[in-house]
């Protein structure tokens, strides 16, 4: 077949061929199905992980979904951004009525019906989203949680310039590349790096015609890699996780480290009574703002109870958060119903329905009593800094 999303690259060996896809276009549907009828490939690469081929597959894995569980593996900030992603999605999809992913899913589809071997191409969305994280420096970490949550608030509609170009990449891409000049460690991760893991997994397909199915973004870049015998990195290289930052560390451990030392040090130099009366301003000025945090996500009264008393506690430990709490304590008081987690990625740009859902309520009693203690932590110091500075 001959079509401009069509390349074909001719080795000694075999045949490759790449086909590139709109994440949320019909064409691109029939493309694939055509396409792996007529070429009859011996392997069908696509763009998925294991996971998304599930989500794509399951329709009832909602019903499967533990959030308890998450919550216990400290996996709730994945869960967020992976939700947030999804509400991107579902917006593209309602803008084309093509559902985000379905030429992938036909891919599939088409290689088991052919009995081709299905290769799962690309690398864990997880350990992209982590990479990318880990790798962002830790001043920027802000700016990318807020670029990313205000995504969620935008209410214009997607304009004809704008679906063009995301018929051109995948939906993670498309997202993403909008700031990818404020971010390039992040484009570098979601584009580059995932060039290199699909074109090393193609190249390792077996078979004298090898088919893959990739978003049109990806295109490009994996024909510069195949055709030009360029090498990649192993795979053990691109899913290795960066240490976190220097500097994330000495401050994560070093603000908890000098706010104990300090009330030690009120203790002995100034005397009982100040550091009682800073100990108190302490508690009181985390535990306070987490319990309205708490509160204003409409969460359980135990939550709410809990907040007030963890924050004080969970503020000196950089590894935990009172939002791992007392949102733990919210999904076991008050567990998402199915239809609930299944509406959520429709619900999250919607913010009048955010304290009406369930799941999503429980995101907000992960995020507010953390952001609000994280407020009152420098109200804390600024009375700590003031009672050792005024003798």
């Amino acid at each position: 077949m001959q079509s401009k999303d069509i390349i074909r690259i001719q080795t000694p060996q075999r045949e490759i061929v790449l086909l590139g896809t709109a994440h949320i276009s019909q064409e691109s549907i029939n493309l694939v199905r055509e396409t792996i009828a007529a070429e009859k490939p011996d392997s069908v690469c696509v763009e998925l992980d294991e996971g998304r081929l599930k989500a794509l597959e399951d329709g009832n894995r909602w019903k499967n979904l533990d959030i308890k569980n998450v919550l216990k593996k400290k996996q709730m900030s994945s869960l967020i951004v992976n939700l947030i992603l999804a509400s991107y999605q579902k917006r593209m999809g309602e803008s084309t009525g093509v559902e985000p992913g379905a030429e992938l899913k036909a891919a599939v589809e088409e290689a088991r019906a052919c009995n081709a071997e299905l290769i799962l191409a690309d690398r864990d969305v997880k350990t992209t989203l982590r990479r990318a994280w880990a790798s962002t420096p830790f001043f920027r970490k802000f700016k990318l949680l807020a670029t990313l949550l205000g995504t969620i608030f935008e209410t214009e509609k997607v304009s004809e310039e704008e679906l063009s170009k995301m018929r051109e990449q995948d939906t993670l891409s498309a997202m993403m590349d909008d700031f990818g000049k404020a971010f390039p460690e992040i484009k570098r991760i979601l584009i580059s790096e995932r060039d290199q893991f699909l074109a090393g997994r193609i190249l390792k397909a077996e078979g004298k015609k090898v088919l893959a199915v990739v978003g049109a973004g990806h295109l490009p870049g994996i024909k510069a890699i195949v055709d030009g015998g360029l090498e990649t990195p192993p795979e053990e290289e691109l899913c290795k996780i960066p240490p976190p930052s220097y500097w994330g560390t000495i401050i994560g451990w070093g603000i908890p480290a000098a706010i104990i030392i300090s009330l030690a040090y009120i203790g002995i130099e100034l005397g009982p009574g100040k550091f009682a009366d800073n100990a108190l301003f302490w508690v009181l000025a985390t535990g306070v703002p987490a319990a309205f945090g708490t509160m204003c996500a409409l969460a359980h009264p135990f939550a709410i109870i809990s907040a007030f008393f963890l924050a004080p506690i969970t503020t000196l430990h950089p590894l935990i958060g009172v939002g791992m709490f007392t949102a733990f304590i919210q999904a076991y008081f008050c567990p998402p119903r199915v239809f609930e987690m299944e509406s959520a990625s429709e619900d999250l740009w919607k913010p009048a329905r955010w304290w009406k859902n369930r799941f999503t309520r429980v995101f907000l009693a992960f995020i507010f009593p953390g952001l609000l203690t994280a407020i009152g932590s420098f109200v804390g110091i600024g009375k700590i800094v003031s009672t050792i500075s005024g003798g």
